[in-house]
């Protein structure tokens, strides 16, 4: 294993074959979480909305929609969803007059922190020995490969895009 930066070729060679371990994982991991939507008492997407509030405090469904990349509509019906539950309190926002700030209430926090104690468990069952470095590394890379096909997605380039020339 080399710590100096791959060159271009090699990089994408490698990070081709990190796109081939992370469809498969996500799939899964939907699935499950799918399947256990009786045991959460909740559907993925609200629960999506609630762990980002819990994470990141009160937030505009404009915000919440542009951290998931998901549509505003989307995130909206689930909000819906949130408050219809009991679980998210719709308040004024002093920033913005139209866009209200969405906020978990004490039920909504019981109700996304029981679920995330019920992953956290789940996710202890991870083996492999991993290290704090070698899960710092994998989310640098996940973050920078996010990075770029946000880029990508923005300039409209895809895989009928030429080619960027090569570093010097």
């Amino acid at each position: 294993m080399t710590t100096e930066p791959l060159d271009p070729d090699a990089l994408a060679a490698r990070l081709a074959e990190v796109y081939l371990v992370v469809g498969p994982l996500y799939r899964k991991v939907l699935r499950v979480v799918e399947r256990d939507q009786q045991v959460m008492g909740m559907s993925v997407g609200v629960r999506a909305v609630l762990d980002q509030l819990r994470r990141r405090g009160a937030l505009t469904v404009p915000d919440m929609a542009r951290d998931q990349d998901l549509s505003r509509q989307f995130v909206q019906r689930m909000v819906n969803d949130a408050r219809a539950a009991g679980w998210v309190d719709v308040v004024e926002n002093p920033a913005h007059r139209r866009s209200h700030l969405i906020r978990l209430t004490p039920s909504g926090e019981d109700a996304i922190g029981a679920v995330a104690a019920r992953e956290h468990g789940l996710l202890r069952r991870v083996g492999g020995d991993l290290t704090g470095t070698e899960i710092d590394a994998t989310l640098r890379v996940l973050t920078e490969m996010l990075s770029a096909i946000d880029t990508i997605e923005r300039e409209g380039t895809g895989l009928n895009a030429e080619q960027p020339p090569e570093p010097a």
